[in-house]
């Protein structure tokens, strides 16, 4: 783990290691590690974290695979993986929302978060200080303590050198993404700064970084007047951009991939909120969900037990639809599933659905 931290270090040239006050692991979904991957976290799991440490979205629903109807192979090897992170030390939560699970960094803390939609959250909503991690290096940041003191971690690095204005009104979430997204395809792994949004709130501030992750290798977005750094930053002779009504347009046209009967309707990537799963329940109540389509929601344990409480779960339950824990549409074994189309509302999930999740997509609003 030292070896990996070092020559980590040594690539980016980083002056020395820092502490970390958290991490985030990435590479939880037997999809994503597959054999080898898994017999390596088994490896490890004589070793401990010391720091807090959450883990990412696994392969499904670790209480309600069954219903999910997840291959028994799939199920008995993600199981695996889940009890060697367990004996590492690392809380399994399995979100990719770790500020809604109890994993939360002060404003200029340093962590070591993989999971891109968690970071960019984190650098730029908290404003913590983390650099894109992968699930390698962010474990063996956790077992160690201590990142190289590089990239996001340093000031100067902070700084945005785009400039995005944003002239046309945002509606939800799924405007955010798109934006995000836009603005990944544009930016690479640079820093944005976005000037012109009048109000945004956390799930579409949620959105906007994640969308931005998964098209770009960007990790902080400033918005002007409402995230905690922008109001220190310059964006003085920087290059500047200019997010359309025909750039929003397009980003829907070019993240929808099909246009016919759908297997899935799919929401939480990255997890929903409480506030989100909310919004979803006052939309079907006293409705019913067609016996031809499924209705899913992500989200973490955290959530869905105060959705449970709420009576939000009872409420979509009824209506045919489902609140899912612990996974995602994206790292799911959807493919084996007998599914091949889904409607998304987020940017990331359009993304990542053809690739991972092998689906059609069709990408839209609330």
């Amino acid at each position: 783990m030292m070896k990996i931290l070092v020559k980590l270090g040594e690539i980016y040239e980083a002056e020395k290691l820092i502490p970390i006050s958290s991490a985030q692991v990435s590479g939880v979904s037997y999809q994503s590690l597959g054999k080898e991957g898994t017999e390596w976290i088994e490896f490890l799991s004589t070793s401990e974290v010391i720091v807090p440490t959450t883990l990412n979205t696994a392969g499904m629903d670790l209480e309600l695979y069954k219903e999910m109807k997840i291959p028994s192979d799939f199920v008995k090897n993600q199981f695996r993986i889940i009890k060697a992170f367990r004996e590492i030390g690392i809380t399994t939560t399995c979100s990719c929302t770790p500020h809604l699970t109890g994993n939360v960094p002060v404003y200029g803390q340093h962590i070591s978060w993989s999971e891109s939609a968690a970071v960019g959250y984190a650098n730029s909503v908290i404003g913590a200080r983390t650099n894109r991690e992968g699930g390698p290096s962010a474990l063996a940041a956790a077992i160690i303590g201590k990142t190289p003191y590089s990239g996001l971690h340093l000031t100067d690095n902070r700084k945005p050198n785009l400039l995005i204005n944003v002239p046309i009104h945002l509606e939800g979430e799924s405007d955010f993404s798109a934006l995000g997204y836009w603005i990944g395809q544009i930016g690479g792994n640079g820093v944005p700064y976005i000037r012109g949004v009048k109000n945004a709130n956390l799930d579409e501030l949620k959105a906007v970084t994640s969308g931005a992750a998964a098209s770009g290798g960007i990790g902080l977005i400033h918005v002007d007047s409402i995230t905690p750094e922008a109001n220190i930053q310059k964006t003085e002779n920087i290059q500047t951009e200019t997010f359309h009504e025909t750039n929003l347009k397009d980003t829907y046209e070019y993240l929808t991939t099909y246009n016919g009967k759908v297997d899935l309707v799919t929401i939480g990537c990255p997890h929903a909120s409480l506030e989100e799963i909310a919004k979803i329940t006052k939309l079907v109540k006293g409705k019913k969900i067609s016996k031809q389509t499924k209705l899913w929601i992500f989200t973490s344990i955290n959530m869905k037990k105060i959705s449970e409480r709420m009576g939000y779960l009872k409420i979509i339950n009824d209506a045919g639809g489902q609140i899912y824990s612990d996974s995602c549409m994206i790292v799911a074994p959807l493919q084996d599933m007998g599914m091949k189309a889904m409607v998304v509302n987020s940017s990331k999930a359009a993304h990542y659905g053809p690739s991972l999740s092998k689906m059609e997509i069709v990408f839209r609003d609330i």
